[in-house]
């Protein structure tokens, strides 16, 4: 393995002087309140405030001080995020369980930048798939493109799991508006077989596009889900296996397997292993996303991720938003014991927008081993969750006003409405502002008293606040700021990683249950009662299966 991070992998963290610190600098402030940090500092609101493009980032709400914000800083320092941050960029191999680069911001370099991996520069094969894809996604926008029947695609279906199906359905709800609304998208996913029943319920076999989301052309629930794609469509077409080509296209690089499926390898768009499935949207993995939203709606997008990647790559520290939100991420994972990070989106479009987060974050940050190998002893990787508002408001907000828990929260609103009717903007946006100014303040005895509350409710009334907070305000949802709040998180998470000293670009955690499953499967699926050498709860579990399923035991 090449360990190219070796000379600047950083101390432990609790050895790190700036995480001393901040142990100590947290034991002074933990019982601060913002009620006090505000008053104390009348312009806290715009000054602790960072406006970059069409986004304004506010994270006065949270539970620091001016030194706080220094340490952490330094602690940021200290971990090398600097120059881990140049060795992605540089395209060395910061993967380095698996021994590969992490180049997922050439997917959205401009065309004339140079990233190299391994001496090779990869801008221009990332460019001529680019191109490839948008000539493919325009002939099916057209109605160029055919099915075997010669009738005009109207539907397209994604099949793909984890990374190849939570990027593309998030892209395209939050961006239906810019879609091509004659198409129909759905996105399979589940292997449970309900999940591509009712997607493909109402359409038509001689319309239907499906495309294949799989880079080897071997996973499981991807491959699964293909077959009965195409035993569903040769079934609606009279079994003529050459209409195959005409409704299958693979996100893939194995090219055999895809022939052998009937794909058309000319039709077969790849990517590359310096490219994770979670930070794939934007690579051919978001063919889906170009056909709905076009080529130029793909670019633009393209172009708000690469935005965040400069910004990241060369703004200072103190001024670094996705590396001022890791920090505050591990500030109250590591010191206050948060377990959870609330993602709260003011836009129905975004409601896949936590989901997806989830992903990127967990799969991430998941980790209980540092670089060297050696377990941590403190926490990493938060809990992820949310819903859009104001929904959660009905819902979970109870738990984060009133519960035990300390859950910093992100709200994400927008200036401007893709949808202006009557005063729902007005008062959904009044939501936003309204929901961190409680979290943060909260409601004192005296002022539930005030209200004339009866005196045995007003313990019930009251609302302890101190509930950190960050408001994203944005102009508008459009494919150029969703690139931009993707990036935002994703860099996020390169923070929180590199201050954790974990591998943020590996998933080993996935491997353990899938490769049990491939014992189990044939001990379902035997004519023959099987030897079982599982626990006696697993074992048990087998048996009461087979039994339903009128198989031997």
């Amino acid at each position: 393995m090449t360990d190219t991070m070796s000379d600047t992998t950083p101390v432990p963290l609790r050895e790190r002087p700036a995480y001393r610190e901040l142990a100590a600098h947290y034991e002074a402030i933990k019982a601060t309140h913002l009620r006090e940090l505000f008053a104390a500092e009348p312009d806290r609101g715009p000054r602790l405030a960072l406006q970059f493009e069409d986004i304004y980032f506010d994270y006065s709400k949270h539970r620091i001080t001016d030194e706080t914000l220094q340490l952490l800083i330094a602690l940021a320092e200290q971990s090398g995020l600097p120059e881990r941050i140049a060795a992605m960029f540089s395209g060395e191999h910061i993967n380095l369980t698996e021994d590969r680069a992490v180049l997922h911001v050439a997917l959205r370099a401009a065309a004339d930048e140079h990233i190299t991996f391994d001496g090779h520069d990869v801008v221009p094969d990332v460019q001529a798939v680019l191109a490839k894809m948008s000539d493919f996604a325009d002939r099916v926008r057209s109605g160029e493109w055919t099915g075997h029947t010669g009738q005009r695609i109207r539907n397209v279906v994604n099949i793909g799991i984890g990374g190849s199906d939570l990027g593309p359905v998030m892209a395209y709800e939050a961006l239906k508006h810019y879609s091509q609304r004659s198409l129909t998208f759905r996105f399979v996913s589940n292997i449970d077989g309900t999940d591509f029943v009712e997607k493909t319920l109402d359409l038509d076999p001689a319309e239907t596009l499906f495309i294949v989301a799989s880079k080897t052309f071997t996973t499981l629930e991807t491959m699964t889900n293909a077959r009965t794609a195409r035993d569903w469509l040769l079934a609606g077409l009279g079994a003529d296996e050459s209409a195959v080509a005409k409704h299958f296209v693979a996100l893939s690089t194995n090219a055999e397997k895809v022939s052998e499926f009937g794909i058309d390898t000319a039709n077969m768009f790849g990517f590359w292993d310096w490219v994770g499935g979670r930070y794939s949207m934007d690579s051919a993995i978001g063919l889906s996303t170009m056909i709905a939203i076009g080529p130029d709606g793909f670019s633009r997008m393209l172009a708000g991720f690469h935005s965040v990647d400069l910004h990241f790559r060369t703004a200072p520290l103190p001024e670094n938003i996705p590396a001022l939100m890791g920090l505050l991420t591990v500030w109250y994972t590591d010191f206050f014991g948060a377990q959870t990070q609330a993602v709260l989106p003011y836009d129905q479009y975004l409601n896949r927008f936590p989901a997806y987060l989830q992903q990127l974050t967990m799969e991430s940050n998941g980790k209980s081993v540092s670089l060297d190998g050696s377990p941590v002893d403190y926490n990493t990787g938060p809990v992820y969750w949310g819903e859009p508002g104001t929904n959660g408001q009905h819902s979970f907000y109870q738990l984060i006003h009133q519960g035990t828990l300390t859950i910093p929260a992100d709200f994400i609103g927008f200036l401007h409405t893709l949808n202006p009717i009557g005063e729902h903007h007005d008062l959904l946006t009044a939501n936003v502002f309204a929901q961190t100014e409680a979290l943060a303040f909260g409601k004192t005895e005296e002022q539930v008293r005030e209200e004339g509350t009866a005196e045995p409710l007003v313990p019930f009334k009251v609302f302890e606040g101190n509930h950190p907070t960050t408001t994203l305000l944005v102009d508008t949802l459009t494919p150029y700021t969703l690139g931009q709040l993707v990036a935002l998180y994703e860099h996020s998470v390169f923070t929180q990683g590199t201050i954790w000293s974990v591998d943020s670009f590996d998933q080993w955690g996935v491997e353990l249950g899938k490769v049990l499953a491939q014992r189990v499967i044939p001990e379902l699926q035997s004519s023959e009662p099987p030897q079982l050498h599982h626990d006696s709860s697993t074992n048990t579990l087998i048996a009461k299966y087979r039994r339903a399923q009128g198989r031997p035991v």
